[in-house]
């Protein structure tokens, strides 16, 4: 059995243990929620101060040259390809994922509109604003979204047929944190003459993503998850290049124009990527952005040319490996169900629990004590979930040890039956 005392051995052997010093961490707090808001990196504060008083209360509208606010969206975009397999120029940072999603999904409908197929897939658990956004694009467009169950690609009876236009589908599930295989399910889309679009919201800094190996399509993420940009950061979209400068994208913004300050009347979209930005940028939040994308991008100093998510990737999936342990070892008989994949290559950065009762008001009772999950709600093929994220660029070995404890203390006590943890919040 895994010991206390085994568990800050390994943090004393861990080669990333320095990287958590980039983070403003509240004291008694353990973070396991960073796949729904990351960390305040130590350096955003001072950054974001400095935009507001200098760049923008000193200089001012010449900012937009002087302090190279312009090229924000590209320069952060090249930040970004770093962490999921995409080249310079091949990605840029703006707007939100929905945003972005209905920039891309509209585009690759684009392509599809004179092939027949009238078919966008995806699956029922996907997270629910990319099916909005597709509900209502098929609405517009005059193509049906069918929605299917996790396991359905696969298979002799595969339901990517010649009627599918385009197969919309998320890395790693949110809720459970099942991860596919983003270059066969890429591959199998492309043999049945559909393209991909991808969501790398659980994605980007948390697992390795490799777009252009993978021959995906299209790709949008976020950027206050995993990639500690702050609340609301700006997101980000990524288009192969093979389809960058031949499709517009619906939102016709200025700030994609070609030569936005040219001021025609008529709309001529900028080359590649570029044609995805849209409306003028917000610089405050794309300078918070850019502090967390380092934070990120400082484990390549631990993995060279590798790149920093294979040193990231091999911590998270031992942190993983000792939560789920732990639990199991340490929880048995309360009846806790393990809901995301054992195997490495299926699992995302983060470990879902389901239990049939007070799956909310366990939580609840858990941040309570500090240590910060969240709570995603059931429906009839799914059962509550527990959810926790592990973020390897500041958690620990220890940090997961403390956590299970009070996880079994909250069980055994049967804490989480009081009143004040079984009211419903606004955000869960």
């Amino acid at each position: 059995m895994t010991t206390l005392e085994d568990c800050r051995a390994l943090d004393a052997q861990d080669p990333l243990r320095a990287l958590r010093d980039q983070f403003l961490i509240p004291e008694g707090v353990l973070y396991l929620d960073g796949n729904s808001l990351g960390v305040l990196p130590k350096a955003a504060p001072a950054r974001i101060a400095e935009v507001v008083a200098k760049e923008w209360g000193e200089g001012l509208i010449r900012s937009w040259n002087t302090a190279s606010w312009f090229d924000l969206p590209q320069r952060l975009g090249d930040k970004v390809a770093r962490l999921i397999g995409a080249a310079p120029g091949e990605v840029v940072c703006t707007d939100s994922t929905s945003v972005n999603l209905y920039k891309v999904l509209f585009a690759a409908l684009s392509q599809q509109k004179d092939s027949g197929r009238k078919l966008v897939v995806s699956e029922r658990s996907n997270f629910p604003t990319d099916l909005y956004i597709a509900e209502s694009l098929c609405r517009e467009r005059g193509f049906t979204l069918k929605l299917i169950e996790a396991g359905e690609l696969q298979g002799p009876d595969s339901v990517l047929t010649d009627e599918v236009a385009v197969l919309m589908l998320t890395h790693v599930n949110y809720r459970t944190g099942a991860m596919h295989d983003m270059k066969a399910v890429t591959a199998a889309a492309h043999a049945a003459g559909a393209l991909t679009v991808w969501d790398l919201a659980h994605s980007a800094g948390a697992v390795p993503v490799a777009l252009n190996e993978s021959n995906a399509d299209y790709a949008i993420g976020c950027g206050y998850k995993y990639l500690n940009g702050g609340p609301g950061a700006p997101a980000f979209a990524w288009v192969h290049t093979r389809h960058a400068g031949k499709f517009e994208q619906p939102l016709s913004g200025w700030w994609g124009h070609a030569a936005p300050f040219e001021f025609t009347p008529h709309y001529r979209p900028a080359p590649g990527v570029g044609r995805y930005l849209c409306g003028t940028q917000p610089v405050i939040a794309l300078a918070g952005l850019e502090c967390g994308l380092d934070t990120v991008l400082a484990a390549e100093s631990f993995n060279g040319a590798n790149g920093a998510m294979a040193a990231l990737r091999a911590k998270s999936l031992a942190l993983t490996d000792l939560f789920i342990a732990l639990v199991e070892e340490r929880c048995a008989g309360q009846g806790l169900a393990l809901v995301t994949p054992r195997e490495h290559a299926r699992r995302g950065s983060q470990v879902c629990l389901s239990r049939d009762e007070g799956a909310y008001a366990i939580v609840q009772a858990l941040i309570a004590r500090g240590v910060i999950g969240d709570y995603r709600a059931g429906d009839s093929q799914m059962p509550d979930i527990l959810r926790f994220g592990f973020t390897p660029l500041y958690l620990g070995f220890e940090d997961v040890w403390n956590s299970v404890e009070h996880l079994v203390q909250v069980l055994e006590t049967g804490e989480w039956r009081r009143a004040e943890f079984n009211r419903k919040n606004a955000v869960t």
